[in-house]
């Protein structure tokens, strides 16, 4: 043990003010060079490792001095001599990909984080270290939290990054939970632009169905856009022929409709730490301008684009004016906006239920289907189906904590 210097101490019990302090100022007394540190606290029960080198050959003095240190504050401490050949290889292993793997649900069990643990493992993934991103959990589940997250870093390369994925959203949907899989960099550190879809993302409700029922059309509405979001039939197509039986409707009904939009849980949240950390956002809507300005206002909104009805004495026309806002503009729209913001792609986040989002989610940096249809899921990366909107604050990496009422008012 003298003889080796490089050596890993690992620190265990009840967690004391100072504690830290005490140990590493031993280390720094002798000389000591600290190579890696690493500490977490579970109910008030302290695990911390140091790896360390020791400078001046002395490695004994050092240990004894630790160890009547832990013995005075009633800790338990371990030393493991590692070699060199070792270390190098723990060095080389720090060039390799880095992960970030998102478990979000209503509750968390141990069953879904064992299934996910699992799929790691035999994707020849190593666990570096997993925090919880929601607050504590308490006994009464009258006070449980309406969410539980945590979140999960890994390194390696998989050996089947698409099976990976794909045994992911196969497992989030038998276990009902949502789960994000994200490779870690700069950029997914430093979002700064997010798009969302209007009806069915950011409300819970289809518009164009609502004035259709109005209008006496709702049958023949909902069935073209049911099939438009399942992707069966051209968006463009669709959206002409649900327009054309609009035709009459008074646009007073639309003043009602905005008036008692059903806004997806988690909105308000969502859009008060946006702004707070400084996102731009945007609503990219194959939907109508009148609703789309009616949430831009209310909640603040940096962009909206959507369909414009035409109207004349007071009534729709059964026409739209200008481009219709399908998904391949929705793609456009957000390139223009980051390009005009100075953003980069791979900083973006869009957000999207239906077959019109795809073209949107597939070239953002992090593209979420939200309580989205089963084409859209299977095509998009990361999937949000188990809680509120708010839910996407996880997947960008923030904590409960972070998002306390002093940070959302202050």
């Amino acid at each position: 043990m003298e003889n080796s210097e490089i050596i890993l101490l690992n620190i265990n019990g009840e967690d004391k003010q100072g504690l830290t302090a005490a140990l590493t100022e031993i280390l720094a007394k002798h000389g000591a060079f600290i190579l890696d540190i690493g500490q977490s606290d579970i109910h008030r029960n302290l695990s911390l490792g140091i790896l360390f080198k020791s400078m001046h050959n002395n490695s004994g003095d050092i240990l004894k001095d630790l160890l009547f240190k832990a013995y005075e504050m009633d800790v338990n401490i371990r030393f493991t001599p590692i070699t060199v050949e070792r270390y190098s290889n723990w060095v080389n292993m720090q060039g390799k990909n880095r992960y970030i793997i998102t478990l979000l649900g209503r509750i968390l069990t141990a069953k879904q984080i064992a299934a996910v643990s699992r799929i790691i493992a035999e994707q020849n993934l190593n666990i570096d270290n997993i925090i919880r991103l929601t607050g504590r959990i308490p006994l009464n589940e009258e006070e449980r939290a309406a969410k539980s997250c945590v979140e999960l870093s890994v390194r390696g390369t998989p050996n089947d990054r698409q099976q990976m994925q794909q045994s992911f959203m196969e497992l989030s949907s038998s276990l009902n939970f949502d789960i994000s899989f994200q490779e870690e960099s700069m950029y997914r550190r430093m979002r700064r632009l997010i798009c969302f879809d209007m009806d069915s993302t950011l409300i819970q409700t289809e518009v164009i169905d609502e004035l259709a029922e109005r209008a006496g059309v709702g049958e023949q509405v909902r069935a073209i856009t049911e099939s438009a979001m399942h992707g069966e039939i051209d968006f463009e197509e669709s959206f002409r022929q649900r327009v054309k039986l609009l035709k009459g409707l008074d646009v007073s009904v639309m003043r009602e409709i905005a008036m008692n939009l059903p806004i997806t849980e988690g909105l308000d949240r969502l859009m008060k730490v946006l702004q707070k950390v400084g996102f731009k956002t945007a609503i990219l809507s194959g939907g109508f301008t009148y609703f789309g300005n009616y949430l831009k206002d209310k909640y603040g909104f940096d962009y909206m684009y959507a369909n414009e009805l035409e109207i004349e004495n007071g009534k729709l026309t059964g026409n739209y004016v200008g481009d219709v806002v399908d998904g391949k503009r929705k793609a456009e729209l957000l390139r223009l906006i980051a390009q005009v913001e100075r953003i980069d792609l791979r900083q973006a986040v869009a957000v999207g239920d239906g077959a019109n989002d795809l073209p949107m989610l597939g070239i953002a940096g992090l593209g979420i289907a939200f309580h989205a249809k089963p084409k859209v899921k299977q095509n998009a990366e990361q999937s949000l189906s188990t809680v509120g909107i708010d839910g996407i604050l996880y997947f960008l990496g923030y904590k409960d904590s972070m998002l306390d009422s002093k940070i959302l008012n202050g």
